[in-house]
């Protein structure tokens, strides 16, 4: 069983729909964390760079999932905002290896951050810093430093260190985000029963 059926049955949701948008700067790992999450039976043995964007679509017993990897190659960062409207939640994975790009993807998440279609949402955003099994890489406080992250004050947001590769850290991720999700739709099954 995947990840995604995991916590699909954890939220305990009839067939909600799930978009979550996975973002990051190239050969973060975005597409290795989807890889680990997909059931075992569909995973890819390869994992190939993203040109564009890949859409996977994982359906369980309580949550049909839509997972929208986008390419960081910056020729390819302006699709992302064409799906931030639609966004329940969104991955951002950062190479805590790649201390010279830092300040890239910080530009990237603040841009994610003031767009008209997230600074209005509290969606969840969960970061995994990913590749600390590596030399040298940052500690994923030290990432969470560098991004500015405690200045996120209007929605909720979690970071993780990850080695995707062997699937470390994404459990205490999700654990969050099913969470954060299951108090989402609580919070607006609750709206629109007073409406």
């Amino acid at each position: 069983m995947g990840l995604l059926d995991k916590l699909s049955g954890w939220l305990g949701l009839r067939k909600k729909e799930v978009n979550v948008l996975c973002l990051g700067l190239d050969n973060s790992g975005k597409t290795t964390i989807i890889n680990q999450l997909k059931p075992s039976n569909t995973a890819a043995q390869e994992i190939v760079p993203t040109i564009g964007f890949n859409i996977e679509k994982f359906k369980s017993s309580s949550l049909s999932f839509t997972v929208f990897d986008m390419s960081g190659q910056s020729r390819y960062r302006n699709l992302w905002e064409h799906y931030y409207r639609e966004s329940n939640a969104i991955i951002f994975v950062i190479d805590s290896s790649d201390k010279l790009r830092m300040v890239v993807a910080k530009e990237e998440l603040d841009n994610l951050l003031n767009h008209e279609d997230i600074c209005n949402k509290k969606i969840p955003v969960l970061f995994f810093a990913n590749k600390t099994d590596l030399r040298d890489a940052l500690s994923s406080v030290k990432v969470s430093q560098m991004l500015c992250l405690e200045n996120i004050k209007d929605k909720p947001w979690h970071i993780c260190a990850s080695n995707a590769i062997k699937g470390e850290g994404l459990q205490e991720g999700l654990d969050w985000l099913q969470d954060q999700i299951a108090q989402s739709y609580q919070n607006n099954e609750q709206m629109n029963d007073q409406a």
